[in-house]
């Protein structure tokens, strides 16, 4: 609850006035506390490890009206399993992966719901595509079974808020420059904000947040 009051507060001072969709990081969550969030009216859970989530998805009965998102970096080896199990994939960080699922989806006869993911720190022990506008960049949207709906990003672990506002704004211009580049408004999600640093991505225009500890407390590993 505590959580859902900030998202409120920070709403109300962000001049986008965007609707904001609170997603559960559950990576090493168990199902009692998943229940609960579900309970609390949480709709939608974001898992880091495919293996992890193939064992958890059997338990529980509410993960079917739970939209499940994976949100970690995906090995093709593991992409048939993640579109068997989950509901959209946040982080596509490579024209290669996202051929690949347009590839599998199209074999499936299915859209695959997509984030692309962007290294707004330029980090380099960060995935992602870079920035800016490239020819990979804009080749994902050429792709026939990816239903790329959004940007997301991983700030720098850092508390000088200047920096981590840089990365959110610089994701947020990212998204005008493509909606731009492809003339038409396709990019509408900004991911970005985790249970640090949430109330200040939506404060620059986020519209979902991904927040585990500030949810379930310190993980237990």
């Amino acid at each position: 609850k505590k959580t859902l009051e900030k998202i409120d507060i920070a709403k109300e001072k962000s001049s986008f006035k965007q609707k904001v969709e609170l997603i559960a990081a559950t990576k090493t969550r168990d199902i009692s506390q998943i229940e609960k969030c579900y309970a609390l009216g949480v709709t939608s859970i974001g898992e880091n490890r495919v293996q992890e989530a193939e064992k958890k998805f059997v338990d529980f009965i509410g993960f079917k009206s739970l939209k499940k998102r994976f949100i970690g970096h995906l090995q093709s080896n593991k992409i048939n399993k993640c579109l068997d199990l989950f509901d959209t994939v946040d982080s596509i960080d490579t024209l290669k992966l996202a051929n690949k699922i347009n590839n599998i989806s199209s074999k499936r006869s299915q859209k695959t719901e997509c984030l692309i993911e962007i290294n707004t720190s330029n980090e380099v022990q960060k995935k992602g595509f870079p920035p800016h506008i490239s020819k990979d960049l804009i080749s994902c949207f050429s792709f026939k079974n990816l239903e790329i709906v959004g940007l997301m990003t991983i700030v720098p672990y850092t508390s000088d808020e200047k920096k981590i506002k840089k990365s959110f704004s610089t994701l947020r211009d990212l998204k005008d420059i493509i909606n731009q580049e492809l003339g038409v408004n396709i990019i509408k999600e900004l991911s970005m904000g985790m249970t640090n640093d949430f109330e200040l991505g939506i404060e620059e225009g986020s519209t979902m947040v991904r927040v585990g500890t500030g949810l379930f407390g310190a993980r237990n590993y």
